[in-house]
């Protein structure tokens, strides 16, 4: 199992959100580039990050701080906020981006996700941010008439390779990851699956990964010293390696 750092960018800012609540954000460092750079020094091979800002207007306004990470870390990226059109899409992969991920776009435009998988594989991740059963949208300020099942169904039926699924409820709230619904997810669908939220202790790393998840994303545990990054990566290889 792979282990996802997070980076939440707002302002140029590196920040955490609880719930998805903009008036619940908590600053954690003014550098993304030298936070990123830190992740990598403790063995992480890929980052997980989210421009706030984008996620609520659409625009790319941190692209800058975003394309000096992938170019001065050497870690893969996945980004996710606000892409909601192809020429943002090839912005991010040609600034150097591993793979972006599509969230509120997959959701309103089916066609446009189809369309996207099919001319960049995968490169193209779909967010899949659950909400009492149903998806969120527009940096989860909004819920969509869409059950997190019809939603995964879909993307499997485009072709979809890998979903980040966040429980909103426990998002920043370090209360542990929902194993239920990803457990129920991973046995329906057959696609690799990045846990998301809540995701706050070696015990939640261990379990996801005897789960045989694809990945699991940590934030707000990882800022304020509740698991220390590289015995997380360490764990969820050396797991993963015995189950092989």
């Amino acid at each position: 199992m792979l282990i996802f750092p997070a980076i939440d960018i707002y302002e140029g800012r590196v920040v955490r959100l609880e719930k998805g609540d903009y008036a619940r954000m908590t600053v954690y460092g003014e550098d993304p580039v030298a936070k990123a750079a830190e992740f990598a020094q403790s063995g992480a091979e890929w980052l997980h990050l989210v421009d706030l800002e984008g996620a609520r207007t659409g625009d790319t306004p941190n692209l800058p701080v975003i394309a000096r990470i992938a170019a001065e870390t050497g870690m893969k990226t996945e980004v996710g906020g606000g892409i909601r059109s192809e020429e943002t899409v090839r912005r991010y992969l040609d600034a150097g981006v591993s793979r972006v991920i599509l969230g509120t776009a997959a959701v309103r435009q089916p066609r446009f996700l189809a369309d996207m998988i099919n001319r960049y594989g995968e490169r193209i991740a779909v967010g899949a941010d659950i909400r009492d059963g149903y998806v969120a949208v527009s940096g989860w300020t909004e819920q969509a008439e869409l059950s997190c099942e019809d939603f995964f169904r879909r993307i499997c039926d485009f072709g979809g390779s890998t979903v980040i699924c966040t429980d909103i409820s426990r998002d920043g709230m370090l209360g542990g990851a929902n194993r239920g619904l990803y457990r129920d997810l991973m046995r329906e669908f057959q696609v690799d699956i990045i846990a998301s939220g809540g995701v706050s202790s070696l015990e939640d790393v261990k379990a996801l990964a005897e789960m045989d998840m694809y990945g699991a994303i940590l934030g707000r545990a990882l800022y304020e010293g509740r698991v220390d990054l590289a015995e997380a990566v360490r764990l969820a290889d050396k797991l993963s390696k015995e189950r092989k």
